[in-house]
């Protein structure tokens, strides 16, 4: 099969070796000139997978209309705010027939759309039956050292979620299916905007017990949130809900746990931003996230907080205490 990765981070690369690895033809697209560059010459993305090489018979390119021609699957690897811009320029090509396999878990900021909706705007005569949304608790620097993972590919076909599933499992990255697009999704998303709250948690001295807290909670937000707008509540119990948000709270590898961290030890947003290579989702996510909450009238209230500290400058210990002194509830409720 010949297979296309739209970006050219950690996550897709180590997608386009996966791939590689099950024998399929694949081309990885960099919008950097100069990332495109370093992997040619030193068969390694030094960026954003260092230590990993990458077989000379992956193909390298800069040229997205060429990296997708003829190709039978698409990957699009690229930052969720992103997406739309890059769509925007193979919009007015033809792949009909390509499957779609989006890594990207974020909400547009400005349309509070989720990434199948950007995509089904973005690309009108593509057949949302052979989209896919690849979702589930899978760090990148991990999968590419062959540790055992577990994700779920989901669509609103059947065969589409099947035939993602064969393409991209191996020994060690095991694939589940699901129908329910919108539970996968908003479980990839918003658990980023939990992640946040428990680095602020970390960074502001706090202990197990809160982080516990904001985990649980935060799955219930989730799970509120996403089964208003149309998700199953049983999505948020699996890999790409409590699954993805176990990983992202807790490792160290998360961007958007090491986002709050950094806020929670005092640091400016913006400051911590400016050192990354990479994107934290959940930063832009917690924004769009808390619209969204209102626009359907559910109550989020750790996003909410998540919010104040990153965007109205609350002290994390402020934030935290008046969640702790909310009015008591039933834990049902």
């Amino acid at each position: 099969m010949k297979i296309s990765v739209i970006g050219a981070g950690s996550w897709g690369t180590t997608l386009a070796l996966l791939l590689f690895s099950n024998k399929h033809d694949v081309t990885v697209w960099s919008f950097r000139d100069q990332d495109a560059e370093n992997i040619l010459t030193k068969r390694e993305n030094t960026v954003f997978l260092p230590g990993i090489i990458i077989p000379n018979e992956i193909q390298i390119t800069t040229d997205l209309k060429d990296a997708i021609q003829n190709s039978d699957l698409i990957v699009t690897a690229v930052p969720s705010q992103h997406l739309r811009s890059v769509l925007k320029q193979i919009s007015h090509l033809s792949f009909k027939q390509s499957i779609i396999v989006n890594l990207a878990k974020g909400i547009e900021v400005g349309t509070l759309q989720t990434m199948s909706e950007v995509i089904a705007e973005s690309l009108p005569d593509h057949p949302l039956s052979m989209t896919a949304m690849l979702s589930g608790p899978s760090f990148a620097d991990e999968v590419s050292r062959k540790i055992p993972t577990a994700v779920v590919a989901a669509s609103i076909s059947p065969e589409t979620a099947k035939l993602v599933q064969q393409v991209f499992k191996t020994s060690y990255f095991r694939v589940y299916t699901s129908d329910d697009v919108r539970g996968v999704e908003f479980g990839g998303a918003l658990k980023n905007v939990i992640a946040v709250g428990a680095g602020l948690c970390d960074g502001a001295g706090y202990g197990d017990n809160t982080k516990a807290a904001i985990m649980t909670r935060g799955i219930v937000e989730i799970a509120r949130l996403g089964t208003a707008l149309g998700a199953n509540q049983k999505t948020f119990s699996g890999l790409s809900g409590i699954g993805d948000l176990i990983a992202t709270c807790m490792s160290k590898h998360s961007r958007n746990r090491h986002v709050g961290e950094e806020v929670g030890k005092g640091r400016k947003l913006q400051d911590v931003l400016s050192e990354m290579q990479m994107v934290a989702e959940g930063v832009a996510t917690t924004k769009s996230a808390c619209e969204l909450a209102r626009k359907v009238n559910v109550e989020v209230p750790i996003m909410q907080e998540v919010h104040n500290v990153l965007f109205s400058g609350k002290d994390p210990h402020d934030a935290t205490l008046d969640l702790m002194m909310r009015d008591p509830k039933n834990e049902a409720g």
